[in-house]
């Protein structure tokens, strides 16, 4: 693989400029916002980007550092997906909780904000202190943001417990946007100004990348990544005011800049958050660009996650999770780097396989379904759905034989293995007898007992990780989760055949 970014490089100068940054203050509150942990879309248009990065960052800091983390009443209640994980946000708030303890981060507490009596954050709330965490109510504010004087009243921020600390750097993280990570951040400010602590704030915002040009892909990606949002990159116009230098930012920064400031200048009458911070890239810490070493690479990555990304607001749109006027977003940010929904070379050889397969007269049970795998040397390898395996199956079998160099008539396991396997699917009341990507593997790791090459060709699984993956049809959520844990980018048409007796889905 090309590789495009240094992650150590990069450590290196994150690093320096958070410790220069706390130095300012008695204590700094810092939001960060994006993903902390398996941050995928970073990997993906910045490949050589580690994807937990940012958990080295705050593990190199954690002397001086303690950690609150959010999640919003709404968003347990509505049931909301973490697209990285695949799961509601209670349990990516359990997981991300459970990864930080186990990298002795300390958490000293749960907010759950915009609560207003939600039976699940009720509940979640019981669980969260069943499992040792501090957990804080915040209910909504009336007017909240515009409403300062209500906002920083008893009312307000003021009806509020304060979470104690005495460290100097305090992360907050949520466990998605809208999480209520800001409004933490200013009430915990408020509180402290009241015992007579003078504490700042800054923003820890991965994209857009403030020094890149508006319409790079880097840029324009995380546009496509935050489509269903609606939010959009533009040049922060007090950057520009204050200093003359164009920088790139996002509308929801901009937009709240100057209300954030009229609240820190209500709260801290020294006016220190006034000389220090005159626009919304001021108040970032943000240096992801000194790791980019190959611009050319980071373009090419960007491009392919943007139309990964129109590919899954696709299938979120088929499961009713988004609406029409996303795609009217992405076609504009697709325009602007111009790539179409073909862009990817794994899609025009899955199609392929699958004409192919009606050419020759269908395939098992009436099914024609084809997927395709680049591989991270550009190799493009292909497989086609059979009565022993779906295509999936074949393709991830067809990919690692590839790169273990395996003759292409050999076979990885014997069709003795997958037929078993496919009548004990029978008996326990399966449709079809053909074998899911994770039976394949089980079946391979049988094989490998007695097979050199079987034994050979799982070392390559790992090679996946990174390769994009396109199937014609829509997989079964077994096999998406399996390719999320392989670290493969999936893209689906998503079709929906009718069968007559060996389904494929």
């Amino acid at each position: 693989m090309d590789i495009g970014f240094s992650t150590k490089k990069y450590l290196k100068e994150q690093k320096k400029a958070i410790e220069e940054r706390v130095s300012k203050f008695d204590r700094l509150y810092l939001e960060f916002g994006g993903k902390l942990l398996d941050d995928f879309h970073a990997s993906r248009v910045l490949p050589g980007y580690d994807p937990n990065a940012k958990l080295d960052l705050l593990k190199s800091l954690k002397k001086d550092l303690e950690m609150i983390f959010c999640v919003s009443a709404k968003q347990l209640s509505g049931g909301k997906i973490n697209g990285n994980w695949g799961v509601g946000y209670d349990l990516a708030t359990t997981r991300s909780l459970s990864i930080l303890k186990e990298n002795g981060l300390n958490v000293s507490a749960v907010v759950i904000n915009r609560f207003e009596g939600e039976i699940e954050a009720v509940r979640f709330k019981k669980k969260m202190e069943r499992s040792g965490y501090k957990v804080y109510l915040r209910g909504e504010i009336d007017a909240y943001p515009n409403n300062i004087d209500n906002i920083l009243s008893k009312k307000g921020f003021g009806k509020d417990e304060h979470i104690e600390s005495d460290k100097k750097l305090i992360v907050v993280w949520g466990a998605g946007p809208g999480s209520g990570k800001l409004s933490t951040c200013l009430g915990q400010i408020y509180l402290d100004s009241k015992k007579g602590v003078e504490s700042g704030y800054a923003k820890f915002e991965t994209f857009p990348v403030w020094d890149l040009a508006l319409n790079h892909p880097v840029n324009v990606a995380y546009e496509a990544s935050t489509a269903d949002l609606g939010d959009y990159n533009l040049v922060d116009i007090f950057h520009k005011k204050a200093y003359g230098k164009i920088s790139i930012n996002y509308n929801r920064d901009v937009g709240s800049f100057p209300i954030i400031k009229k609240i820190f200048s209500k709260m801290l009458p020294s006016g220190n958050f006034g000389r220090k911070y005159k626009s919304p890239t001021d108040m970032g810490v943000n240096h992801i660009s000194s790791g980019i070493i190959n611009d050319r690479v980071c373009r090419l990555g960007a491009k392919k996650d943007i139309v990964m990304y129109w590919y899954r607001y696709n299938q979120e749109y088929g499961e009713g999770l988004v609406d029409g006027d996303v795609f009217l977003r992405m076609k504009k940010i697709m325009k602007k780097v111009e790539v179409d929904k073909d862009y990817l070379v794994s899609t025009e050889e899955a199609r392929r396989a699958r004409k192919e397969l009606i050419k020759n007269g269908g395939g098992e049970g009436g099914v024609s379904c084809g997927a395709s795998i680049e591989l991270m040397d550009g190799r493009i390898v292909y497989g086609k759905n059979s009565k022993l395996l779906y295509a999936e199956s074949a393709v991830v079998l067809n990919a690692i034989k590839t790169m273990a160099k395996i003759p292409d008539g050999y076979k990885l396991v014997s069709k003795s293995v997958i037929a078993q396997i496919g009548m004990l699917k029978k008996r326990i009341g399966s449709q079809s007898t053909s074998l899911e990507v994770n039976e394949t593997l089980l079946a391979l790791a049988v094989s490998a007992r007695d097979n050199p090459l079987a034994n050979k060709a799982i070392k390559y699984l790992k090679d996946l990780s990174g390769c994009y993956i396109h199937t014609t049809h829509k997989p079964s959520v077994a096999d998406e989760k399996l390719f999320r844990k392989l670290g493969m980018w999936l893209t689906t048409d998503g079709i929906v055949e009718k069968v007559s007796k060996n389904p494929v889905k």
